[in-house]
């Protein structure tokens, strides 16, 4: 795609050195073509990324009806286990629909480009300004879905452990990490087929980061999944099947990262701690800026899991923080206080997200408007009143709801890899 936009562009600049008549972009006779032509590519190369939208509903909002979105769902029969009596028609049954609305809400951006840069820059920036904000507005949009998708109720966690806090990698004997193994798919898929969850063209679908199919394909229970007796069905980004689940890969897929506890510490050390009280003097500095962000963070000491009500700023040794509940087992002088919105010591956790048919609604992508945006040089009237700016840029309506929660597991697990404090 970006081969063809660039000759479409360079060709007219090319013949300009020899025709003074030339057809440019610019030109007022020429601008809606073009406008045209790039919302067409901004869609073409923005939907590879919209991954977490390939398996939800999709609804679109007429223009003058509001900016609210209706999904609606029929509650199931219940069994007719009555015999019917010769002759006698039995009474009709109600039929039962729930209403979920959500409300869309618009996101975009845009890059200015000045006179001068136009004028002189080697390569059309116009054009790798488009690739830039198209690939911005596909991992908007998809991270929309995919943040709505990862809040539901329903959680497998690997090594069978009861929450994510839990959660162990990286440790040296491969037994006690807590990696994405085939048979935490077969107990989110047994969920599934409990639940009555209908299948996506024939399987479940479920959604996994690059990290979590390295451990994954490691598994001895893995089989070759590639084979297909026909690929056309393949979704984008699908890399193999097992146990009833097709599984799509996607680098923007959910991990749970906790943050750095301070700005020169990952971690807090227990310098003291006085049995019965929710107070820990540490061993680091906390500045005041730094104690304020500490105040409801989730941390871990001894593998509990705590709430810091408030922290204390002051110098090493002296600064502290308090938590809302006592622990259950009293710190020990020397703990480690971890992070605790992921894994077991600060731990980044992965979510593989498994799907059944209607599990959730999105608007659809042309429905939802995205928009290509070009403000060309000398349009910004008095406020641009040397014409030296131009911009270009994207606007898009979006909502998703999560509409069954039934029919929608995550899986937790840590993986051999840390993604980074870009996780999120």
């Amino acid at each position: 795609m970006s081969n063809t936009i660039r000759k479409f562009v360079l060709l007219p600049i090319m013949l300009t050195l020899f025709d003074g008549n030339t057809n440019v972009t610019t030109d007022t006779g020429m601008s809606g073509e073009m406008k045209t032509f790039y919302d067409k590519a901004l869609i073409t190369l923005a939907e590879p990324q919209l991954v977490h939208d390939q398996f939800g509903q999709k609804k679109t909002i007429p223009q003058g009806t509001g900016k609210t979105i209706q999904f609606r769902k029929y509650d199931s029969l219940p069994k007719a286990m009555t015999p019917l009596t010769e002759g006698v028609t039995p009474n009709g049954q109600k039929m039962n629909m729930s209403v979920i609305e959500a409300t869309i809400s618009q996101f975009g951006g845009f890059i200015e480009l000045s006179d001068m840069l136009k004028m002189t820059a080697i390569d059309d920036n116009q054009v790798e300004g488009l690739k830039l904000l198209a690939g911005q507005a596909g991992r908007t949009l998809d991270t929309i879905t995919r943040e709505e998708l990862a809040g539901g109720s329903n959680v497998v966690y690997a090594g069978g452990k009861a929450a994510r806090h839990l959660l162990v990698g990286g440790d040296a004997t491969a037994a006690n990490n807590d990696y994405l193994m085939v048979d935490q798919v077969k107990r989110a898929v047994r969920f599934l087929k409990v639940q009555n969850a209908q299948k996506i063209n024939g399987d479940f679908v479920a959604i996994i980061h690059p990290d979590n199919t390295y451990d994954f394909t490691n598994d001895p229970a893995w089989k070759d999944p590639h084979t297909y007796v026909d690929t056309k069905e393949q979704y984008s980004g699908e890399i193999g099947r097992i146990a009833g689940c097709r599984f799509v890969e996607v680098t923007e897929g959910k991990i749970f990262h906790a943050a750095d506890l301070t700005a020169s510490a990952r971690n807090l050390t227990v310098a003291s701690w006085t049995a019965g009280t929710k107070v820990a003097v540490v061993d680091e500095a906390i500045t005041a800026a730094e104690a304020t962000a500490l105040a409801g963070r989730k941390v871990i000491i001894q593998t509990q899991l705590c709430t810091i009500a408030s922290a204390t700023a002051g110098a090493a040794g002296a600064a502290s923080i308090t938590l809302t509940a006592v622990p259950t087992t009293a710190p020990a002088d020397g703990n480690t206080v971890y992070p605790g919105e992921a894994g077991a010591a600060g731990r980044d956790v992965y979510a593989t997200l498994v799907l059944g048919a209607n599990a959730y609604g999105v608007t659809s992508l042309a429905g939802g408007g995205l928009e290509y945006i070009v403000k060309q040089l000398g349009s910004g009237g008095t406020s641009d009143p040397l014409n030296q700016r131009a911009t270009i840029g994207w606007k898009a309506t979006k909502v998703a709801k999560r509409l069954v929660e039934q029919y929608m597991v995550r899986i937790e697990s840590t993986s051999t890899f840390q993604s980074g404090s870009d996780a999120a």
